[in-house]
Formats: C-alpha cells, sequence, structure tokens
C-alpha cells in the first residue's frame, strides 16, 4: 500500500520519537535546576563568525566520497548556499584526517558556518574533526540522528559515510541538519559543558 505521508509530517514523526527516545525532561524537572556557569556559548567558537544568512558551508571528502560530494555540493548551490570544495577531486587515494581538519578549521576561523566531511563510514572524519577546538562533529545515519545533532547537541560538522548511505538517504539528512535550529535551554548548558571539557585539556600547551 502506497504511503504519501508528507516531509512535513515525517519531520513531526522523527521529532517525537527523538523525545521520546532520550526520555527529555519535564518541564517541572527543568524549573527546578538551577543553571550551572559554564560560559556563553558562542557559535563556532569564533568571534568572527559569519552571519548565519551567508549559508556557508565547507565540504571536503576522500577517495571513497567524491561522487556523494559533488551530489551534495550541487544540491547545496541549488538550496541557496554558499559552498567551499576542500577537495578531494579525483578518486586517487588520500587520509580522511587531512580533509577533515581542513573542513573543521575553516568552521572554527568562521570562514564556514557549516561543514560537511564525507568518507567511508564517517567515523573517523568525526574523530578527526573533534580533535579542533571549537568543533562539534557528529556522524549521522537517518533523520533521528540528523535532527537530535543540531537541537540538542549544536552540531556544526556533520559527517557521512559514503558507503552506508546513498544519495537519496544522504540529501535527506543533509537538508534536515542544515534546516534544523539549536533548542537552546537545557541544551546549551550541556554542549557548554562538552566546550568546558575541551577547554580544560587546552590549557597551559597541554
Amino acid at each position: 500500500m502506497e504511503n504519501n505521508i508528507s516531509d512535513q509530517e515525517l519531520k513531526g514523526i522523527v521529532h517525537r520519537i527523538v523525545e521520546n527516545t532520550l526520555n527529555l525532561q519535564s518541564n517541572q524537572e527543568q524549573a527546578q535546576q538551577t543553571p550551572q556557569n559554564t560560559g556563553q556559548l558562542k557559535e563556532n567558537n569564533s568571534p568572527d563568525s559569519p552571519s548565519k544568512n551567508q549559508k556557508t558551508v565547507a565540504i571536503g571528502t576522500d577517495h571513497g566520497g567524491v561522487d556523494l560530494k559533488d551530489t551534495l555540493k550541487q544540491y547545496m548551490i541549488e538550496k541557496g548556499y554558499q559552498v567551499i570544495d576542500c577537495g578531494t577531486h579525483t578518486k586517487d587515494s588520500v587520509d580522511y584526517p587531512d580533509i577533515a581538519l581542513d573542513v573543521s578549521r575553516k568552521v572554527a576561523k568562521g570562514e564556514a558556518w557549516w561543514g560537511v566531511i564525507i568518507d567511508g563510514a564517517g567515523i573517523g572524519s568525526c574523530m578527526a574533526a573533534n580533535k579542533v577546538p571549537g568543533i562539534r562533529a557528529a556522524m549521522c545515519y537517518d533523520y533521528a540522528t540528523a535532527y537530535n545533532s543540531r537541537e540538542h547537541n549544536n552540531a556544526n560538522v556533520l559527517t557521512l559515510g559514503a558507503g552506508l548511505i546513498g544519495d537519496s538517504l544522504a540529501k535527506q539528512i543533509l537538508n534536515t541538519w542544515l534546516t534544523t535550529e539549536f533548542a537552546g535551554g537545557r541544551h546549551e548548558r550541556r554542549v557548554n559543558k562538552i566546550a568546558a571539557i575541551g577547554q580544560s585539556y587546552y590549557k597551559d600547551g597541554k
């Protein structure tokens, strides 16, 4: 039987699933909690971050995701995003940490608002990206992870596994990720704590 559910209805269903699965705190519980002073969260952790209206995205891939990168690049351009292509441009072997570093640096420095990194599974690039101060990279593989990584975790870098998902799903994940706003509130307190963990290890160059 054909399912004619709309994209908006599907997004609403995903939202409810995420909320229920993560067992979010009730409004009463929120009111009882006292926010801790962990510092004001800044987008991209860069004072010279571009305006969000610029919609600038840096994208990069290793040799395993060249075709998907080109597909997603064109998809974003058609939707009005400015795209910085960090390569690679051929299927000759390259090392994904180098690509992840290039994309992540552009986001951390404010040259791009968001970053998208592709490799075979999306895992290694996510690990590499999260070594860059100010980066909150999330490896997403469906609607729910894309939605949650933005609304709850304020992810600024998306990593994808070209060997795990097809073009259609990748576009859906990317669109969900790019259009979902960070919820702030209690989630901002938690994201601030993530940043504080990293900062505690950067003191005195250690």
